[in-house]
């Protein structure tokens, strides 16, 4: 689950619709996707990249507007050696407002895939250590806590 607070100092909600700025669906699914990522990533331990394949489907009935809270509810489906499915909720003041179901697949080093790095991109150990701190933010070290 993610949370994410609609304001007025995100630029790109001045552009969408001038005089009536919404949350653009395509950033609600991009939530989705990162919060869903996390979730498969974990499910594999972090060793890989994940990387969305596919948005099977997103379905919105209605729009954000700053001063909403948004929240993202996905769920693991599937997960095997080379991909992930996943089911998602997105929630706007606690009410169903769209449902993002979408498909990752998994990269590692022994996929030398072309063109990418050989490394983990995804979960680096900066993403590694943030997360650490939204589990456990006394499990940091001082000069982890100081970004050393």
């Amino acid at each position: 689950m993610a949370v994410k607070n609609v304001t007025l100092a995100e630029e790109h909600l001045h552009d969408h619709f001038p005089g009536f700025p919404v949350m653009p669906p395509s950033l609600m699914i991009e939530g989705m996707a990162q919060t869903a990522g996390i979730l498969v990533g974990e499910a594999r331990g972090f060793r890989e990249n994940v990387i969305l394949a596919k948005i099977r489907t997103a379905k919105f009935d209605d729009y954000a507007v700053p001063g909403d809270q948004l929240r993202y509810e996905a769920t693991l489906e599937t997960v095997d050696d080379l991909a992930a499915t996943t089911s998602g909720v997105v929630l706007k003041n606690g009410s169903r407002i769209g449902t993002v179901d979408l498909i990752f697949s998994h990269i590692g080093p022994s996929a030398a895939a072309v063109g990418l790095p050989d490394h983990n991109f995804v979960f680096t150990d900066q993403f590694m250590r943030l997360l650490r701190t939204t589990k456990d933010p006394c499990s940091l070290t001082r000069s982890e806590a100081d970004g050393v």
